[in-house]
């Protein structure tokens, strides 16, 4: 867990739910999470810096965890990098955590527990042994049946699970 989140959840900022949560995602996200559902990985991770970047209230953590999950999966499949798809795995699935069991409509509970067997099998595969990861286990973000309060929610993308 890196120092500013560290700070972030000892402040207690984390310790409520978010009143955004309730609010219709942003175009932003959705492309994001079409990139992600994609298996654009790389691409995922340059839609939803720039939102992370540019919000300043906690719902960037719900932004930057989708994002360090689906970068996550680039360095493991891409890179090869055992060591970053597990560490960003990890402070992925704990920022998104913060927001279950939905939030902007996203079903944030099964990410988790998706996005944790992959981590699981990575810890059970060990660095040497990544090429046996079962890429069909990679998750995809879903959205849940909570209605936007504006309706605006149709927007997302279609969830075909």
């Amino acid at each position: 867990m890196g120092e500013a989140w560290q700070r972030v959840v000892a402040s207690g900022a984390m310790d409520r739910p978010s009143p955004r949560c309730r609010e219709a995602p942003p175009a932003g996200l959705l492309e994001g999470i079409r990139l992600f559902n994609a298996g654009e990985f790389y691409e995922c991770h340059h839609a939803l810096e720039a939102l992370w970047l540019d919000e300043r209230d906690p719902i960037r953590y719900l932004y930057q965890g989708i994002l360090q999950i689906g970068v996550g999966f680039y360095h493991l499949g891409v890179r090869r990098n055992y060591r970053g798809a597990v560490l960003l795995l990890r402070d992925g699935i704990d920022k998104v955590r913060r927001y279950q069991p939905d939030c902007m409509t996203i079903d944030t509970t099964r990410l988790c527990d998706e996005a944790q067997v992959c981590l699981d099998q990575l810890h059970a595969l060990g660095r040497d042994e990544i090429d046996r990861f079962d890429w069909s286990r990679v998750p995809r973000v879903h959205f849940s049946d909570v209605p936007c309060p504006d309706g605006s929610c149709s927007t997302a993308p279609e969830d075909h699970s």
